[in-house]
């Protein structure tokens, strides 16, 4: 049952809530926090950030002019609550569904969403940029930055504040510091100390008081002594050494405290100024305050119970997979250690954490420093497992190369998320990891087909120690092959054949090998013999199984679930510098598209993608000359299968 929102129901944008008193914003706030979590529990997403940040997206929709005033979020977690109150809350309960809204600020949704996000640490540097384009064109607005204390453990931030303060403009950051307190709240003293150093007034007599400490040659004195008053009072001594203003900490749920500290930020003179907020993650909410987690990332759930949606039994995830193949590499060899970057939950190194605490290493949301801190590891003999997803492994691609590549160190990458990702879209998708990481000279680099194939490259990656290492695999749960008691390494470089044919060669890179062993059943069921392979490795190529399938097959197909320009194009390459393409061979390369699709299920990603059973198939009829009608019948026999 809905919740009953009549202070919500007259808020249909920001404007319509400029006059509202505190107690009416009190009324709104409770609202669209039930609001909220009633929409997340119909769609599943990130519930806790959003839940924590409600008073303050009230309190900053009401005090600044947006969308004339910029603001951006950092990450885009926490603006749920943000969207019902900037004229998208009709379609709220689309998030993250197929042709809904976006789980994250997106441009193309809303003028409201100044700036895209879903990766952590950008939004000072795009504001900056705002505001540096606002001074330029001579507009007078303001520009917002909020970012969590989690996402200040990005290097970024902190390049942006530094070139921020430099700059010298004006700029307004809210530290949403939800998990721990930089300079934690002292009472009532703190409160007003907040509110007193953004106001005028304080800044009117600060300037007086420098003027007469200048008269008496007491100047630096007085500027330690202010600063230590500061300090002791509130901290903010690194912020303010960075040229930001610190105005806080002050309680982010307190909209007596919020709304007049932020219209003195407003109405404040020119400078960068912080504004350090603490909330609470999962705030008002007992199941999300309750829970570790405090609900970051949910499936649907129970309202009243917070109980949430299990998933249908089945097998184990990739995730899981790979985490469990790690530990039985670590009882074995002491030299085994993982790393993680501010995702122990979601690269399956909890599981390992919890085996070998000592061992295990979650570095923040700081993906350069995960690459060269593995990269140390490695030059001292250890045997680092960095684990990242693929879409934030490309922020450490410059380490990736630099610290471990060019120097041989045996860095292994776990690159989790590989491939189309469903409900977190395209900000989330791992679409580009073979192509760059298939660049580097000595890289070794796989891609798990099934759960075994998996667990085998986690031992094989323990053994190479001349050279980096990374096989990737997908979210969600494997096909359930059954595993093997004893784990066996892979021979570097080597693919395998899963089925023999004469007519047709399908070489799948991934977890696509599936839909290309039912495209093999459905074009052999149409008299075309088809031979499966699984490449296994991307780098090195198996350059004698791929010549085999070229000389021996009308059409060679590869199949991967990557960008254009990744293992296709490496087969391409290899095939015409050995001249394998000189004797008509018709082959065609799957990728997939040139685009960044939205988010969907990820079976209708992949069907939009063209990478199911049903387009390898059409490709391949294609390649062999076939008209329409023989893919239309191979694509209604799969369908009916």
């Amino acid at each position: 049952m809905a919740p009953t929102t009549p202070t919500l129901d007259q808020v249909r944008e920001p404007s319509d809530m400029r006059n509202f008193s505190i107690d009416q914003l009190r009324k709104l706030a409770d609202e669209l926090r039930a609001e909220t979590i009633d929409a997340v529990s119909v769609t599943g997403g990130h519930l806790g950030a959003g839940l924590g940040v409600v008073e303050l997206t009230t309190a900053l929709h009401h005090v600044f002019d947006t969308p004339r005033d910029t603001l951006i979020w950092d990450v885009g977690h926490q603006c749920y609550p943000h969207k019902i109150l900037t004229g998208r809350r009709d379609r709220i309960r689309t998030l993250r569904q197929g042709g809904g809204l976006s789980g994250f600020t997106k441009r193309a949704e809303s003028e409201y969403d100044p700036f895209g996000a879903a990766h952590a640490s950008t939004s000072i540097s795009a504001a900056l940029g705002f505001a540096v384009g606002r001074d330029l064109k001579h507009e007078d607005r303001n520009v917002i930055a909020v970012i969590g204390d989690g996402s200040m453990s990005a290097g970024m931030a902190y390049e942006a504040m530094n070139n921020a303060g430099h700059i010298g403009g004006r700029l307004i950051v809210i530290l949403n510091d939800n998990d721990m307190s930089i300079a934690p709240p002292v009472g009532a003293m703190s409160h007003y100390f907040a509110r007193l150093v953004s106001s005028k007034s304080y800044r009117s007599l600060r300037k007086l008081g420098k003027g007469v400490a200048k008269a008496l040659h007491v100047e630096e004195a007085a500027r330690r002594a202010e600063e230590y008053m500061r300090g002791m009072a509130m901290g903010g001594t690194l912020f303010e050494e960075m040229g930001f203003r610190y105005v806080g900490p002050i309680d982010g749920h307190d909209l007596d405290q919020l709304v007049p500290v932020l219209r003195n930020v407003r109405d404040g003179d020119n400078g960068p100024v912080l504004v350090h907020v603490v909330t609470q993650k999962g705030k008002g909410y007992a199941p999300a305050e309750a829970a570790d987690d405090k609900y970051h990332g949910v499936a649907k759930f129970n309202v009243v119970t917070g109980e949430q949606q299990k998933s249908k039994g089945g097998p184990p995830s990739y995730t899981k997979v790979f985490a469990q193949q790690l530990i039985r590499e670590a009882e074995k060899d002491d030299s085994v250690v993982a790393i993680t970057a501010a995702m122990p939950g979601g690269t399956g190194l909890d599981l390992f954490g919890e085996r070998f605490p000592e061992r295990m290493f979650d570095v923040g949301i700081a993906e350069q420093h995960a690459v060269t801190f593995a990269a140390g590891l490695a030059a001292d003999g250890m045997k680092p497992f960095a684990a990242i997803y693929s879409t934030f492994l490309q922020r450490g691609y410059d380490q990736v190369v630099h610290d471990v590549a060019i120097q041989n160190l045996p860095v292994r990458f776990a690159i989790d998320r590989a491939g189309l990702v469903g409900a977190d879209g395209c900000t989330h998708a791992g679409s580009f990891d073979v192509g760059y990481l298939g660049q580097l000279p000595g890289m070794v680099l796989m891609a798990a087909a099934d759960e075994v194939e998996l667990s085998r490259m986690v031992a094989t990656a323990t053994r190479i120690d001349d050279r980096p290492s990374a096989f990737r695999y997908p979210r969600g749960n494997g096909t359930g092959v059954e595993m093997p008691d004893v784990i066996e390494p892979l021979e570097i470089g080597k693919g395998r054949i899963v089925r023999e044919g004469s007519r047709i060669a399908i070489l799948s890179l991934g977890t696509r090998l599936g839909e290309s062993l039912k495209a093999a059943d459905a074009l052999a069921a149409q008299g075309f013999s088809t031979t499966v392979a699984d490449a296994r490795f991307t780098k090195p190529l198996d350059e004698d199984l791929i010549l085999r399938l070229a000389r021996e097959h009308e059409v060679l197909i590869t199949v991967e679930e990557g960008a254009r320009g990744g293992f296709g194009a490496f087969v391409l390459h290899m095939l015409a510098e050995k001249g394998a393409l000189d004797r008509g061979l018709k082959i065609r390369t799957m990728t997939l598209p040139d685009v960044f699709q939205d988010q969907d299920t990820p079976f209708n990603m992949y069907e939009e993608a063209g990478l199911n059973a049903r387009h390898i198939a059409a490709r391949a009829l294609e390649a062999m000359g076939q008209d329409e009608a023989a893919a239309e019948r191979i694509a209604a026999a799969l369908a009916a299968s």
